[in-house]
C-alpha cells in the first residue's frame, strides 16, 4: 500500500464488520494510519440492527481516531459540494464531509463507493 494515513468510509468499515476483506482498511488499521469522520462514527453506530454487528462496531470505534473538524471544514464541505453540482454530480452531505476530510489530511480515501471513482474526476481525492 502507497499511502501515509488513510480515511475510511462507512461503507468499507461495514464491509470488515461484516467479515469481508478490504486489505487497504485492513493494513490502514494494523499500522495505526486511518482516520476517521465524526459523520461515518454516526453512521455506524446508527446503522447497526444486530447484537453482533452492535458488538463489533463497538469494539472498531474504540480504536478508531476521529479528524478533529472545524468551521472551515464545514465551509470547505458546503464549497465542494457546490462546485461538483457544476459538473452535475449530486453528492450528500455525507460524503462530502467523507471526501473532504481526506482532502484535509492528504490522505487516501478507503471506500467501495462507486460515487467516489466519479467524485475523484473532479478533485484532488486519492482512492485505495
Amino acid at each position: 500500500m502507497n499511502f501515509v494515513v488513510a480515511v475510511a468510509d462507512t461503507c468499507a468499515l461495514i464491509d470488515r464488520v461484516n467479515g469481508r476483506s478490504v486489505p487497504a482498511l485492513d493494513f490502514a488499521l494494523a499500522n495505526e494510519l486511518l482516520i476517521i469522520p465524526p459523520l461515518v462514527i454516526a453512521e455506524l453506530v446508527s446503522g447497526a440492527t444486530r447484537t453482533n454487528e452492535t458488538k463489533a462496531i463497538a469494539e472498531l470505534i474504540r480504536i478508531l481516531r476521529m479528524h478533529e473538524t472545524d468551521y472551515r471544514h464545514w465551509v470547505a464541505v458546503g464549497d465542494l459540494r457546490r462546485g461538483l453540482s457544476m459538473h452535475g454530480v449530486n453528492l450528500t452531505i455525507p460524503d462530502a464531509h467523507v471526501a473532504q476530510c481526506a482532502i484535509d489530511l492528504d490522505a487516501t480515501l478507503i471506500t467501495t463507493d462507486k460515487i467516489f471513482m466519479l467524485v475523484s474526476n473532479y478533485i484532488p481525492l486519492r482512492l485505495g
